[in-house]
């Protein structure tokens, strides 16, 4: 007979009742109730005694980790986000917005291993057959090769990935499957729980590196419960807007890999398009009018120059609005009350607008500094830059008004000359504060305009 439980969204914890706060991880209104089968007449219950054998642990030293050769998809930023391609036998999430392009990469990567002789499979479990190749038309040739089942049962799904034996296998999405089991809605905290486990479990026996399509709350987190993170062995985020052409892709997990990798891409008719030189892109498009300043970022190991934009404009809304799209609107208020406090630049009246053009995200602390001269800049109407070339910056800016380093400031210096954009304000001489950066990048808009 089945029983009701409350299973936390966050951690997974049970409980007999409800509770406001879930007594496990101390999250709010987290507690979903469940409905759990009772465990078969014989089996050992919760706290009972249980034989065991006990093991002997083995030094690492004598360990012996074989050389595992990893999958390539054929996309070059994928591969890099990855680590280097799949691993067989490993479980990877990605998750973003809809729209965003999460099925448009898989269906792609599904169809560059197919052309390369490995055996694939597509399992749908949103979108009929006949939704899937037309987007799989728009990818190429390699990409209708792909085998597709259109399942959304989780014992059915298992035993076709049992009987296939697939290189690589992509389900989509994995809120859509239901084990037949469990009472939970499919979606539900326990079924997602299940779906997840049980695939990770085939992966791992019969070697079949399997990428997961999960969806994301409207805060832009991945939906489901925590433990689902924590079952896989990479986690993929698809960032950027619909509305706009760029999309990155960032690894907030990666048991096989480093976690600083961002890759970018571009979503075109034919589908998503590897930017392979992004700085090229948006300092092109990057403009010399007042509230423009280029930023010498770091994303993952590579420098990524993108334009920061801002706007300052006269209002009577008290308090007056601050609006940021691309950074984080504490560090916009943290740089706002650096300039009121050490640059005398009070901005009390005004509304404050910072964008980064492209639609890319930013959230390293090197971007304080651009958005410091972008602000005081569009405040003071004076273009920044010479020769008709933006100004470069860098850097993170200190509650006292001290101007810190960041990591990698050779890249991003060497990253800027590459494109011309020289000198660069940056921590160091002349830009050890706020103050002195600030009469650095307008002394130098000044002698340009007497130049010209």
């Amino acid at each position: 007979m089945a029983r009701a439980v409350f299973v936390c969204s966050e951690c997974g914890a049970e409980s007999a009742r409800w509770h406001g706060r879930c007594p496990s991880c101390g999250e709010w209104s987290t507690l979903v109730e469940e409905r759990a089968a009772e465990p078969p007449r014989g089996a050992p219950r919760a706290g009972g005694a249980h034989r065991a054998r006990a093991l002997e642990p083995v030094p690492l030293s004598e360990v012996e980790a074989p050389r595992v050769e990893r999958l390539e998809t054929g996309i070059g930023e994928l591969d890099r986000v990855l680590g280097g391609g799949l691993v067989p036998g490993s479980l990877v999430l990605i998750g973003g917005s809809p729209g965003i392009g999460k099925s448009t990469i898989t269906g792609g990567a599904l169809g560059n291993l197919a052309a390369a002789g490995r055996k694939v499979l597509y399992v749908s479990g949103e979108e009929s057959a006949a939704q899937v190749k037309l987007r799989a038309e728009r990818l190429g040739e390699h990409a209708l090769r792909v085998p597709i089942v259109v399942e959304t049962d989780l014992d059915t799904v298992v035993a076709t990935i049992e009987a296939e034996r697939p290189d690589a296998c992509v389900v989509d999405s994995v809120q859509t499957l239901y084990a037949q089991g469990l009472t939970g809605a499919p979606g539900s905290v326990g079924q997602v729980r299940e779906v997840a486990g049980r695939l990770m479990r085939v992966a791992k026996e019969r070697g079949v590196a399997t990428i997961l399509v999960g969806h994301v709350t409207k805060e832009g987190a991945l939906a489901g419960p925590r433990v689902l993170e924590h079952l896989v062995d990479c986690v993929l985020q698809f960032e950027g807007e619909r509305e706009r052409t760029f999309r990155t892709l960032r690894a907030l997990k990666n048991r096989f890999g480093s976690t600083n990798e961002v890759g970018v891409f571009e979503m075109r008719e034919r589908g998503l398009v590897e930017v392979e030189d992004a700085s090229r892109r948006f300092v092109a498009e990057a403009t010399r009018a007042p509230g423009s300043v280029v930023l010498c970022a770091m994303e993952g190991s590579r420098p990524l120059l993108v334009e920061v934009q801002a706007l300052v404009a006269p209002t009577e809304i008290v308090p007056p609005r601050r609006v940021a799209n691309g950074v984080d609107r504490n560090r916009l208020a943290l740089v706002l009350a650096v300039l009121a406090r050490h640059a005398r630049l009070g901005l009390g009246s005004s509304d404050v607008f910072v964008s980064v053009a492209g639609g890319v995200r930013v959230d390293e602390p090197g971007v304080d500094l651009a958005v410091a001269l972008a602000v005081a800049s569009a405040a003071r109407g004076v273009p920044l830059g010479a020769a008709g070339r933006p100004l470069a910056a860098f850097g993170e800016v200190g509650l006292t008004g001290e101007l810190r380093h960041v990591a990698h400031p050779d890249r991003r210096l060497a990253e800027a000359a590459k494109f011309g954009l020289e000198p660069v304000i940056a921590p160091g001489a002349p830009g050890r504060t706020i103050r002195a950066a600030l009469r650095a990048a307008m002394g130098a808009a000044e002698r340009a305009e007497a130049a010209a």
